[in-house]
């Protein structure tokens, strides 16, 4: 099983009830073998400061392993350490027609009404099937938004196989199967998209208690609730989501019915949604802050040790069956 994240401004708490907290769930399962990438090559689509990017790379590989994400569990690794990465994503862009690229609709929303669109985003699903292919990963958590980039890479897939054979005629690449997330959408603090850095609609997973109360308490509602007597409609707050990801069954049904009563103010009920995140949050908190970097680096450098044996392996079998490169070495 395989899985990215990109190191974009700080691990917030969409990320978290998405993502990373299902994926500690998996390494501590340890039903599969799991491998998580953090995806500096994609960050570089868009405008960005190269330190900003360097400071953001350690912070969220700190971040994850205070998640869960343990090196000595999993295989942990920042991208661009595994050069194979990108040299995949260019043979890929061989079998890879442009119209299938031009059909993706997270580039349509990230460069719609942009001064400057690089090719690096238009060919971005590209780069995400090497990502994926590169390990012949089996397994791909995916949100709804990604379920079009992992089709693609197993379209890939199955074209560089009809096109090119391995030793005995035996297929390179292998098709990855999505594994959709079961924690309902988190919308951003705003309601009206997906919690997203760039929009600026979110709460730092690790922000103290105060700043996170003081987001939290101002965001968007049921817009129908006027007044405090006027009943709410759990259904369509992402508050009432929030609480279904990370409050306990009880509280759920209490929120709800206490919602639809009136019977709770919508303060009341983000508070008592704090008090759960807090909850979650301080013992990842106590574990970040025991962390040292230099460990943090020596274990991505670890992972990324690990990866390009995989990584090796794998392009031996693609450039040989490519006809690239001198085969007599």
């Amino acid at each position: 099983m395989l899985s990215g994240i990109q190191p974009t401004g700080e691990l917030h708490i969409g990320n978290y009830l998405g993502a990373v907290r299902t994926w500690r769930q998996q390494i501590e399962e340890g039903t599969e073998e799991t491998m998580f990438c953090i995806v500096d090559a994609h960050a570089i689509t868009v405008p960005y400061e190269p330190k900003e990017l360097r400071r953001n790379i350690d912070a969220f590989a700190i971040d994850l392993i205070a998640c869960g994400l343990d090196p000595e569990k999993t295989t942990l690794f920042v991208q661009s350490d595994v050069r194979e990465h990108t040299e995949l994503a260019w043979y890929l862009a061989s079998v890879t027609p442009m119209g299938d690229l031009h059909r993706m609709t997270q580039f349509k929303d990230k460069g719609e009404g942009k001064d400057f669109v690089s090719t690096g985003l238009f060919t971005y699903p590209v780069l995400m099937s090497a990502d994926i292919l590169l390990y012949k990963a089996q397994i791909v958590p995916v949100g709804e938004d990604q379920v079009q980039h992992l089709e693609l890479a197993r379209e890939t897939a199955r074209r560089f196989n009809h096109r090119f054979h391995g030793e005995g005629g035996v297929d390179i690449m292998v098709e990855p199967r999505p594994r959709l997330s079961s924690t309902p959408r988190i919308m951003g603090l705003d309601g009206t998209s997906k919690m997203s850095k760039s929009k600026g609609n979110t709460i730092g997973l690790f922000e103290e208690p105060k700043p996170f109360w003081d987001k939290l308490k101002k965001a968007y509602t049921d817009p129908l609730r006027l007044k405090l007597s006027d009943p709410g409609r759990p259904e369509v707050c992402n508050i009432y989501t929030m609480h279904k990801a990370i409050s306990a069954d009880e509280t759920i049904l209490e929120v709800a019915h206490k919602c639809t009563t009136a019977a709770w103010g919508c303060v009341a009920c983000k508070q008592v949604l704090f008090d759960n995140f807090q909850k979650e949050l301080i013992p990842l908190r106590t574990k970040r802050a025991q962390l040292d970097i230099e460990k943090v680096r020596q274990a991505l450098g670890d992972g990324a040790s690990k990866a390009r044996r995989i990584a090796a392996s794998t392009m031996t079998e693609v450039r040989t069956a490519m006809g690239l490169g001198s085969l007599a070495t």
